[in-house]
């Protein structure tokens, strides 16, 4: 592990366990974990650091499986600092570390409507990344731009046309780190996009396993999608009802667990091990490419060094 890194006033954490940092409470250890003060101070550790180290950007680890081995590299995870969040007329201005729900909100109080962002379980550096969307609203359609620090550590702003978005994708350089991002919504009444907000939730409890652990969506939907990531296909296939046709609603290996309430949600039961949760998925995979055909698409980004990979049965 290499021990010459460059000054911070921040905090640097050497061979940090990264599971208590993901939802789904697994993953070894990074060799480094950095927590920035701010962004000038996210600037210059990148600067001076060695290009050859890698550097992994990580949020609230929600979307996330990090494998048993860990990550090699610098894992860099913003906080305090970062979560901002400021209303400027018609545009909302938030930091990456803010969590998409509490931007919602913000933006509710103030007659804005960002309420897609509400559901998704993340925070804005990760939506962005992702190009994160909900009841057919995308970040796509309401990013205005992004900052960024590059890998070099040069700071960036990026526009949609630089982000190219597509379904689940931004373009982003390997190693940049959003830190910020502007979003324009459109006016509307408080009180109305807030009880909006509360039956968006309500719906997403009655047949999403909320209480449990898991990381969302584990797959992608089988469809056609549009470079803004809205979708253009005509069949609307679902991934979890091709994971449910295939005989995988409730199939567990060791501790991980397809759930018996929404078949697309990997869970982990508990004591479940990366490899484990990541065996499953690719039964999944392999199961249901010979029922129906179709080759699904990891949604959950998984990361790290193995320690070992069993084949589920």
């Amino acid at each position: 592990m290499m021990t010459d890194l460059p000054p911070t006033r921040g905090t640097l954490t050497p061979d940090r366990p990264l599971d208590s940092l993901t939802w789904l409470r697994v993953g070894g250890p990074a060799d480094w974990l950095f927590q920035p003060a701010d962004e000038d101070d996210l600037a210059e550790f990148l600067r001076g650091l060695d290009p050859s180290v890698p550097v992994f950007p990580l949020g609230v680890g929600s979307n996330l499986i990090v494998r048993d081995g860990g990550i090699r590299g610098v894992v860099i995870r913003l906080g305090r600092g970062f979560n901002g969040i400021t209303v400027e007329g018609d545009r909302v201005v938030a930091g990456a570390a803010a969590l998409d729900a509490h931007v919602a909100r913000r933006a509710a109080d103030a007659g804005l409507d960002l309420t897609f962002l509400r559901t998704i379980p993340g925070s804005i550096g990760g939506a962005v990344r992702m190009n994160a969307g909900c009841y057919g609203s995308y970040v796509a359609d309401h990013l205005v731009e992004a900052r960024a620090v590059t890998r070099a550590g040069e700071r960036i702003v990026l526009t949609p046309g630089d982000l190219r978005f597509a379904y689940r994708h931004a373009d982003l350089p390997p190693g940049c780190v959003v830190t910020e991002a502007t979003f324009r919504a459109s006016p509307a009444d408080p009180d109305a996009l807030h009880g909006k907000m509360a039956d968006q939730l309500a719906k997403r409890d009655e047949t999403q396993p909320t209480r449990e652990r898991s990381a969302g969506s584990t797959f992608r939907n089988p469809a056609g999608y549009s470079s803004t990531g809205r979708a253009d296909d005509v069949h609307d296939l679902k991934a979890w009802s091709l994971i449910d046709r295939a005989g995988l609603r409730g199939h567990s290996w060791g501790g991980a667990q397809m759930s018996e309430k929404h078949p697309n949600f990997l869970l982990n039961t508990g004591g479940a091990t990366a490899s484990e949760l990541e065996a499953l998925g690719e039964l999944v995979r392999r199961r249901v490419l010979e029922d129906s055909g179709h080759d699904l698409q990891w949604e959950v980004i998984r990361v790290g060094d193995p320690m070992s990979q069993p084949q589920a049965d």
